[in-house]
Parts: C-alpha cells; sequence; structure tokens
C-alpha cells in the first residue's frame, strides 16, 4: 500500500518536500517504488547482459530485500524480472554530489542518555544546468528541490524512514526499527572529479549503500561486516558514511585514495565530520588550515569538536551545534543547507527542518519514526 502527502514547503518556497509511507511485501513496495519514479521521470537504462545478470546474482545473495524489489519493479514495467538487458533498480531522478556536517552524540555525552546524531546536508540551491556551466532551462526547478522522505514498512524484516535528493532506491540519511542509523557525506572535496560515466556496476553504488545497511544491519557490528564483505562503487564523487546504532556504538567507514577500507572510531565520545578524510587526519585538534578547495571543511569539525568535547549534549544543544555549522547566505558560498536532521537512535526517530528559502526560512522541525 503506498500513501503520499506533502510535509514541508510549498509552490513558492525552494523545497517541496514528499513523504512516501510504503507497506506490503518487498515486491509490493519495489512495485509502487518504480512507479513513483517513473512519474518523475526515471526510465531503465540498457546494460550489458553479464554485468546485468551479475547484478541480480549479487543483490539476491546478499541484499535480498533489494532484489525483491527490483522483482517488483519489473512488474510495475511489465518485463520479466529474469532479464538481464536493462537496470531495473538505480531510480534516480536528479543528479547527487554534496558537502555537509554530521556529529554523533553517544548516550554517555548525552544530557538525557540517548545517543543522537546529526547533521547539515549542504548543497547547491541552483538547476542541473547552471551547475554543469549552462544556462537555466525555463520552468527547470533546482536540482534539490524536491527531496523525499520514504517509510518503509515491510510484512518482514526492519522498517525505516530514509531521506533522499536524487535516488528513490538510496538515501542520504536514514534510521531503522533497530536504532541503526546512517548519513553519508563527501569524503574528500580536494580530490573530488566529475565522473567519466554513471553505468551501474556490480554491487552497492554510493547512494544505495545507506540503504543496504539500513535494510540488512541491527547494529554496528553488522554494519562493518557488511561493508567489510560488500562490493562498492561510486561515479568519481568518493563518499564516506556515518553509522551508529541504539547501544551506543559508531563509526565512520572510508575509502583511502589507494582504494584501502577504513573503520574510523573515536571510542566512548564525540564523533564529528565534515568532509575531509578522517583516517588521514584522525586529529581534531591537529587539522591543516582550509583552502579554497576545502570547502572550509576542517574550521567546519574543529567547531564541532570544540562544542562537544568534554560536556553533556541535549538536542537543542547538538541543534545549535548544526547552526553554527551551517552555510551562510552570501553571494560568494555556492552552497546552502538545505535540510539538517538529528536521530534519536533509542527513539528511532528522524527530526528534520528544510530549507524554504532566502532570510534562513526553513520549516518547522518534523519528525518521523522508523515504526
Amino acid at each position: 500500500m503506498k500513501n503520499m502527502t506533502h510535509v514541508a514547503g510549498g509552490k513558492d518556497d525552494f523545497q517541496l518536500v514528499t513523504h512516501l509511507t510504503l507497506t506490503g511485501s518487498q515486491y509490493e513496495i519495489g512495485r509502487d517504488v518504480a512507479q513513483e519514479a517513473r512519474r518523475l521521470g526515471w526510465a531503465p537504462t540498457p546494460i550489458d547482459p553479464v554485468v546485468g545478470r551479475a547484478r541480480r546474482t549479487w543483490f539476491e545473495r546478499h541484499w535480498p530485500q533489494h532484489h525483491a524489489r527490483m522483482d517488483g519493479a519489473a512488474s510495475a514495467l511489465g518485463l520479466d524480472p529474469e532479464q538481464d538487458e536493462l537496470v531495473l533498480d538505480d531510480l534516480g531522478y536528479v543528479p547527487a554530489g554534496y558537502g555537509c556536517s554530521a556529529m554523533w552524540i553517544p548516550p554517555s555525552a548525552a544530557t538525557d542518555g540517548h545517543g543522537r546524531v546529526g547533521r547539515n546536508y549542504d548543497f547547491f540551491p541552483t538547476t542541473t544546468s547552471e551547475i554543469m556551466g549552462g544556462e537555466r532551462r525555463p520552468d527547470e526547478l533546482p536540482m534539490a528541490s524536491r527531496p523525499y522522505l520514504i517509510t518503509t514498512v515491510p510484512d518482514e524484516g526492519l522498517s525505516s524512514t530514509v531521506l533522499t535528493m536524487s535516488a528513490l532506491d538510496g538515501c542520504m540519511d536514514g534510521v531503522n526499527s533497530a536504532g541503526l542509523a546512517v548519513m553519508l557525506l563527501i569524503a574528500d572535496f580536494e580530490s573530488a572529479a566529475p565522473p567519466d560515466a554513471f553505468a551501474p556496476q556490480v554491487g552497492v553504488n554510493s547512494v544505495q549503500l545507506p540503504r543496504f545497511l539500513i535494510d540488512t544491519c541491527e547494529n554496528v557490528d553488522q554494519a562493518k561486516q557488511a561493508l567489510l564483505t560488500a562490493k562498492q562503487y561510486d561515479h568519481g564523487m568518493p563518499l564516506h558514511y556515518l553509522v551508529a546504532d541504539a547501544h551506543g556504538q559508531a563509526f565512520v567507514w572510508e575509502h583511502g585514495r589507494d582504494g584501502s577500507e577504513h573503520i574510523v572510531e573515536f571510542g566512548d565520545g564525540p564523533l564529528c565530520v565534515t568532509n575531509h578524510l578522517l583516517h588521514r587526519h584522525p586529529d581534531p585538534m591537529n587539522l591543516p588550515e582550509d583552502s579554497a578547495s576545502s570547502f572550509a571543511s576542517y574550521s567546519r569539525l574543529r567547531t564541532l569538536y570544540e562544542r562537544s568535547k568534554g560536556v553533556t549534549m541535549s538536542a537543542g544543544d547538538l541543534r545549535e551545534s548544526l547552526r553554527a555549522v551551517a552555510q551562510p547566505e552570501e553571494a560568494a558560498v555556492p552552497f546552502r543547507t538545505l535540510w539538517s536532521t538529528i536521530f534519536d537512535t533509542a527513539d528511532r526517530t528522524l527530526s528534520v527542518r528544510f530549507y524554504l528559502g532566502e532570510g534562513q526560512r526553513y520549516s518547522d522541525e518534523l519528525v518521523f519514526p522508523a515504526r
């Protein structure tokens, strides 16, 4: 069953936010998601049949929830689910790429004993054409102006609420009914390069990866194993991921420039993440100075660390820390903080405020349970 409502913004605001609630089997959920993606302009793309079969086999073995949803997508499109020539997932409707700041406050550092993760989602407030160096087309919307909140309640398995800008089968932020929260951030602004191609490969792409963890893992230990055994790929924009659970554990997952895999942990203390590789700069008190290409990543992390070290923090304190590193409304700054999210891993909730326009206009705080 599908239920869709608009929960923030309107036709005169920068963002119009849709909340999509999906229930039933994973097959039925996949059918409904594909129907919505088609309405937004998505269509299946051709793929080398050898790669297509290998992708389906990988999902069947390692991410069966996604495999079942792909079968549902085939039903929505009137296709044979066993066909290998078309991609039945990768349900993107705008390009991806973003900066951000995030911070994990463990239960031991929280005033009420609830572990929380907060994040600012920073992105261009312009259209795809403008970002690509062209002119805005008539009636073209900014590429991040139509985000989706998706609450999924399957007949079996973990329910979840996720927030996405660019793909209905992926997410930028998510929390599941076990209290596992996952969010993605740009990992290395200074070395990021435009992609050569967007062709799907075997495994999970960078935006699907949080959804993969949300579907298949209940805690940090399971998430570490899933990441170490998963096949992953990106499109030239390397990301890292903050993962936290209801038991007070958290880590950051990232790939080095040589392809090495890293699990970064800070023990029983706050964990701050912005847009540089933590395994290369593990000491928050010994960071480089920012350059024109680092997008103030080091100074934002220093600010978050200074505000969190040695203190206990409430949800309000975490929100104030996010405001302290939010993007200013200045012509020289190409980004805006388009939403600000707090996950309560004890309550299994996602709380979020959405950017509605210049003058620092934001929506009221909206709270969504993972069910």
